[in-house]
């Protein structure tokens, strides 16, 4: 058994989007190599509806997939295809654009006005570029959760972990999106596929991430030292953890325990043309796309039936 270390960390970056939304990007139009097969990710957590309410009107999709999982609120969604529902607490929702979909989304908070979630862009490779869009739409009762003898708790969103199979089906990426919950000062490892890339999120509390050769080693905030990171008050400081190749993971968590998401997939390692959220693999198909947009043929007859 290998231990994965710690490759690269980061912080997000307050981004507006759709309509004025108030979010914070945790990685995304930057070199997609480093977390391929996923290309972006947003957490929008907020709770002022101001910040928020505006939503995300229409807008094209093609070339990608895109997970969103919502913790409070809910998130109201449309397509032009007759696809509608809304998803409320605990639940997932994962869209293949595929060939082309127009699409809306638009957040509600709960009764306290708060909407918090998630939404992950996986990318498509180029053999299932065109194909029909389709969606999964999953409450949260559908998702496993597992609660281990000292408390930590796996909601298996994606993939198999632990015997418990998540209800998401039929990615590309065979991704494997785990929500998890580590209580204070416990230590937990964790296995991960190694062939996939992988990465943590932690969204609420601390945890330090270490590499077997150097168990010990001096803890730190938001940068690596000796293969460890040390994460403090996470609730306000939402951390990006990449990890390099390795079949485990090893956290300990901090005086308040830790909740993060560890997310990996199989690697597409193909060329990538992106603009917004139209992701192909050459400038010329790319083109092509913004030109059925402007034409009105971007959604495929194949696609309507």
């Amino acid at each position: 058994m290998s231990i994965r270390p710690v490759k690269q960390i980061s912080g997000t970056q307050p981004t507006l989007e759709g309509a004025g939304v108030k979010l914070h990007r945790v990685f995304g139009f930057g070199d997609p190599s480093m977390t391929d097969p996923f290309l972006m990710m947003d957490d929008f957590r907020n709770d002022r509806p101001e910040d928020y309410k505006a939503g995300f009107p229409w807008h094209p999709h093609r070339g990608i997939e895109t997970i969103t999982y919502v913790l409070e609120g809910t998130v109201d969604h449309a397509d032009s295809l007759g696809n509608a529902g809304s998803l409320g607490p605990g639940s997932v929702q994962w869209m293949t654009a595929g060939s082309g979909i127009m699409h809306q989304e638009m957040p509600k908070g709960d009764a306290k006005g708060r909407m918090h979630g998630f939404q992950l862009w996986a990318n498509l490779p180029s053999s299932l570029k065109m194909t029909t869009p389709r969606y999964q739409d999953i409450s949260g009762g559908d998702i496993p959760e597992i609660i281990d003898d000292d408390g930590t708790r796996v909601r298996v969103v994606i993939g198999e972990f632990w015997g418990k199979r998540g209800p998401v089906d039929g990615i590309a990426a065979d991704p494997q999106y785990l929500d998890i919950y580590v209580p204070p000062g416990k230590r937990k490892v964790l296995p991960v596929d190694t062939y996939r890339q992988a990465f943590a999120y932690i969204f609420q509390g601390s945890a330090s991430f270490r590499d077997a050769s150097n168990p010990f080693g001096v803890l730190v905030e938001k940068e690596v030292a000796g293969e460890e990171v040390h994460i403090r008050d996470m609730s306000g400081n939402r951390t990006l953890v990449v990890f390099d190749t390795g079949d485990e993971i090893v956290v300990q968590a901090g005086d308040e325990g830790v909740r993060f998401l560890l997310v990996s997939g199989a690697p597409i390692r193909e060329p990538v043309a992106w603009h917004g959220p139209i992701v192909m693999n050459t400038r010329e198909e790319l083109m092509q796309a913004f030109t059925e947009l402007r034409n009105g043929n971007f959604i495929r007859e194949s696609a309507r039936m």
